[in-house]
């Protein structure tokens, strides 16, 4: 029964054979060379003191106009007392850059809200006289009065 059980011949079908080993032990070095270089770039990429993305080619506009922004750091999400304070400067706007020179202590969320809201009423206001209107103007057609 055990001699039924070939381990090195089931190893051979999928594709761990004694003549696969130097594959595999190539396979291993070539990524125990690259998954450190990659994860070098990625983090020279966010630390650089060369500027934003320095991997990827930026358009001449964006190189001009980059002193303008700022990148916003976000709190851990578990941080009650940061998520407060990010959430009360604007944070919750939902951009992770953001222009600089701008003072946000004004606009709180509570503000943020209440503009929002305040802009659908009025749009829903717009909506209804314009609809009270149009009844009204086909209505005194219909009487045949002369509506311009």
């Amino acid at each position: 029964m055990a001699k039924s059980f070939d381990a090195q011949m089931y190893l051979k079908r999928v594709g761990l054979g004694k003549e696969d080993y130097h594959f595999w032990k190539q396979v291993g070095k070539a990524l125990l060379c690259t998954y450190p270089l990659f994860g070098v770039a990625w983090v020279w990429n966010e630390t650089s003191p060369l500027g934003w993305w320095t991997l990827k080619p930026r358009p001449k506009e964006e190189k001009e106009l980059a002193h303008l922004y700022e990148r916003r750091k976000f709190p851990y999400p578990g941080d009650d007392k940061a998520m407060e304070e990010f959430v009360a400067k604007g944070g919750m706007i939902g951009t992770t850059i953001g222009p600089k020179g701008i003072i946000e202590s004004d606009k709180d969320s509570y503000n943020y809200q209440k503009a929002l809201q305040d802009k659908k009423v009025d749009e829903e206001a717009f909506k209804l006289w314009t609809r009270m209107r149009n009844e009204v103007i086909s209505e005194l057609q219909e009487k045949e009065f002369d509506v311009e």
